[in-house]
């Protein structure tokens, strides 16, 4: 079994933000399976080649995500190299996808409460490039949505990183590294 998480923040002011990237990459893996509540956070299941997939939407803001994440791969004894996290992150441009097997969090808050919780950086993330901003401040800057002369880039980042994360589902993450890490794909 293996298990994808999206992060972000709940509540509709944060729906469309930069910071809910991994919400926006869920919802398109999703292929429209329902969610229920469950793990402080909303869990769907779903099946890809024949294996079980959970898709995990933490619902206790970015910063705690990892308390909730903790509680769902210790129930379903899920390893951390079984799970992929899936984020924005600054330090790319918008449009730019990274994949890899394990790392520090980077300055992001929600990977560094998974790592802390999880007491592992052995999973897998996939790093959303949203872009670092030049006039606004960095933590006001990802809770803003994406501006009209944004929306083709990230629509089609979203776009790609759902399939990376569905060649991931399938055992195929070399595969997806090589496609989805390449800068000309950007």
């Amino acid at each position: 079994m293996k298990c994808v998480v999206g992060l972000g923040n709940p509540g509709s002011q944060y729906a469309g933000t930069r910071h809910n990237a991994g919400f926006m990459v869920l919802h398109r893996l999703s292929g429209g399976v329902s969610f229920r509540s469950a793990f402080r956070g909303e869990l769907a299941e779903t099946q890809v080649d024949g294996g079980k997939i959970l898709l995990f939407k933490p619902l206790t803001y970015m910063n705690l995500s990892g308390g909730a994440v903790t509680a769902l791969v210790a129930y379903y004894k899920i390893t951390p190299a079984d799970v992929l996290v899936i984020c924005d992150d600054m330090d790319l441009p918008l449009g730019r996808l990274r994949l890899r097997a394990r790392g520090s969090a980077g300055g992001h808050n929600g990977l560094k409460s998974i790592i802390a919780s999880l007491g592992a950086d052995d999973f897998w993330r996939l790093r959303i490039g949203v872009g670092r901003p030049l006039l606004h401040d960095p933590a006001r800057y990802v809770l803003m949505r994406f501006g009209s002369e944004e929306k083709e880039a990230a629509e089609s980042v979203l776009t790609r990183a759902a399939e990376a994360a569905a060649l991931w589902c399938r055992g195929r993450s070399a595969e997806a590294m090589n496609i989805y890490n390449r800068v000309e794909d950007s």
